[in-house]
């Protein structure tokens, strides 16, 4: 019979360790600060300002214990629906079985930072846009904005000075 892992032996008995499913379970690294990082959360975190529709990330802040969000929205990016003085509401779609479910959850600040998924997006808004005002004025010629997925590298040819040597294995003789 297969042995679980976490099994060890005993006077010759297999005793195997009891599973634990409890609300932190299995979060050792997921809620561990990162090196050089321990310690009370920065006083910016308290300072940022979040407004109704902020697109934030969930993420634990494991020297906060207060206010913190299961494990399953660790990681996870949402819509600010509500502020409070200490917390604010994050709207998350969750999937479960075959449907997307929205959960809105109070997470308190310390467990919430704004998200950057949204920057590139607007940076390349601001790049057409430009782009679309200098092609009007004719400073600049007309092109595609739309993203395109990067080709293949172009090929070249390889010189080689000296004449290749090839490495092939031994033929394989039966001896009788």
């Amino acid at each position: 019979r297969p042995l679980r892992p976490g099994t060890f032996f005993c006077f010759r008995l297999a005793f195997t360790m009891p599973t634990s499913f409890g609300y932190r379970a299995r979060t050792r690294s997921m809620f561990s600060r990162k090196f050089r990082q321990h310690g009370v959360a920065n006083l910016s975190t308290h300072l940022t300002t979040f407004k109704v529709g902020d697109i934030v990330d969930v993420i634990c802040d494991s020297s906060q214990q207060k206010g913190m969000p299961h494990k399953f929205y660790h990681g996870k990016t949402g819509y600010v629906w509500n502020v409070t003085p200490r917390a604010v509401g994050v709207e998350i779609t969750k999937t479960v079985g075959n449907r997307v479910l929205r959960k809105r959850i109070h997470v308190r600040i310390e467990h919430v930072r704004k998200s950057k998924s949204r920057d590139g997006f607007l940076q390349r808004i601001a790049q057409n846009d430009l782009h679309k005002s200098l092609v009007k004025k004719g400073e600049a010629e007309r092109k595609p904005l739309k993203r395109s997925p990067v080709g293949p590298k172009k090929g070249g040819i390889v010189v080689v000075k000296k004449a290749p040597i090839y490495y092939t294995p031994v033929k394989y003789e039966l001896i009788a």
